[in-house]
């Protein structure tokens, strides 16, 4: 039998594995191993051409922490849906970073073709940001063209979706192309502090683990007389599942990363869930719920609790607690802490975790080491998909019958006349699993 401390050795080595370049990078006492050079590594190039695809908020920001990433970066190229996204945002970047926005007029791209042009254009790296019903399609486009990749949570809407993340990931492997997922509560030193003890027997086995993420009313844009029902849907993306994956996959994603990260990646065997609409009644808020209830069932026996709400009125809470038969871990708010046997409080130095993903991905790209969250990333993913399958339909959905689903919500190819409503507003009992 091992004795304690080389199995402490074993649980740390596989919370570094698993947790992803995170933690390697961010806790900075470890190094990446280096790859091997091929026509891909850019490690001696002075000046690495940044491409930005979806310039809303979060695309903005990406490309403000990838430029403070590396002195040699530059902003190359942009592409949106929409040219007055595109334009405000570039007024923004070039307010903050001035001569390294590098964005002319012949490459400022506009519309669904918008992505490919971008790639084609001479970039290095490609930043998407888009949409994640768009997500699939543009991170498989970027690594058959050879670029490194950060792209956005959630990866995909729909399990052909999270299929074709799953074949782009492993084609990026054979590249040694380095692309970071959007899961950035993976690159917090304190969720890595707290992770990694539980990794590594703090709380001892465990039993169940639940997760809260309650919080208010989001956007909304009112139509405009110009705007084809095409541009209505994409102008508020969020509400329609086909785009955003519901709001599950699109924003609680971040809840189940943090199980399955607190698991060592552990995947449930069937989820069973409720779900529906008592706030979002009217039809601006398109196709999506406002409340899901899940609960994921283990091989072994574990059970995970999941629950969250986005209604107006309410209280609000983001947080995770693990129950294990020698303690509890908790983390909400600034709280990392655990109790119990071996009881411990997260009081080292906090770092912005969304400026840490970008720095780990170009130090990869420096050192020609391959950062691959693309397994990682689509399998939180699915497990949104599945828990909103559950509710949709009323039914106890199995990972596998989840990875193996055949439906998908969008069109195949859009464009701004196309009359596409996307799937009706499920209800549970009724609406069939696919």
């Amino acid at each position: 039998m091992k004795d304690e401390k080389t199995l402490s050795k074993e649980t740390r080595r596989r919370f570094l594995k698993k947790a992803g370049a995170a933690a390697v990078f961010s806790a900075g006492s470890f190094q990446m191993p280096l790859g091997l050079a091929n026509s891909f590594d850019l490690s001696k190039k002075n000046q690495l051409k940044v491409g930005l695809v979806g310039c809303g908020g979060r695309g903005t920001g990406a490309a403000v922490q990838a430029l403070n990433a590396d002195p040699d970066v530059v902003l190359h190229a942009m592409a949106d849906a929409f040219e007055d996204r595109l334009t405000s945002s570039l007024a923004l970047l070039k307010k903050a970073h001035g001569e390294r926005i590098k964005v002319d007029k012949t490459r400022q791209f506009v519309g669904f073709d918008a992505c490919q042009k971008l790639i084609d254009s001479g970039v290095d790296v490609v930043l998407l940001a888009s949409p994640p019903g768009f997500r699939p399609d543009h991170l498989t486009a970027a690594i058959d063209a050879g670029k490194h990749v950060f792209y956005e949570k959630p990866v995909a809407v729909d399990a052909p979706g999270v299929r074709k993340v799953l074949e782009a990931a492993k084609k990026a492997k054979t590249k040694n192309l380095s692309i970071v997922s959007g899961f950035c509560f993976r690159y917090d030193l304190q969720k890595q502090a707290l992770y990694g003890k539980v990794l590594d027997g703090a709380i001892g086995e465990i039993k169940s683990i639940s997760s809260t993420r309650n919080g208010g009313e989001l956007w909304f844009k009112e139509r405009q007389p110009e705007w084809t029902d095409m541009e209505y849907q994409l102008r508020n993306w969020y509400y329609q599942n086909w785009f955003s994956g519901d709001f599950i996959v699109e924003q609680y994603v971040h809840s189940l990363d943090m199980i399955t990260w607190a698991l060592g990646e552990k995947l449930p065997s069937s989820a069973t869930a409720t779900g529906g609409r008592q706030w979002r009644s009217d039809q601006k808020y398109g196709n999506i719920y406002d409340h899901f209830a899940i609960e994921y069932d283990y091989a072994d026996g574990v059970k995970g609790y999941c629950f969250t709400r986005q209604q107006r009125g309410g209280s609000t809470k983001n947080g995770v607690e693990i129950q294990g038969v020698l303690g509890n871990a908790y983390y909400e708010g600034s709280r990392h802490e655990i109790t119990g046997k071996n009881p411990w409080k997260y009081e080292g130095e906090a770092n912005n975790m969304y400026q840490s993903e970008h720095d780990a991905l170009f130090k990869s790209i420096r050192e020609g080491s391959g950062i691959n969250d693309g397994e990682l990333s689509a399998n939180s993913t699915l497990m949104g998909i599945m828990g909103r399958m559950a509710a949709y339909t009323g039914q106890t959905i199995s990972w596998d019958d989840a990875m193996n689903s055949t439906e998908t919500l969008g069109p195949k190819a859009y464009d701004w006349d196309l009359k596409f409503n996307g799937p009706e507003i499920a209800v549970p009992g009724k609406t069939k699993f696919i």
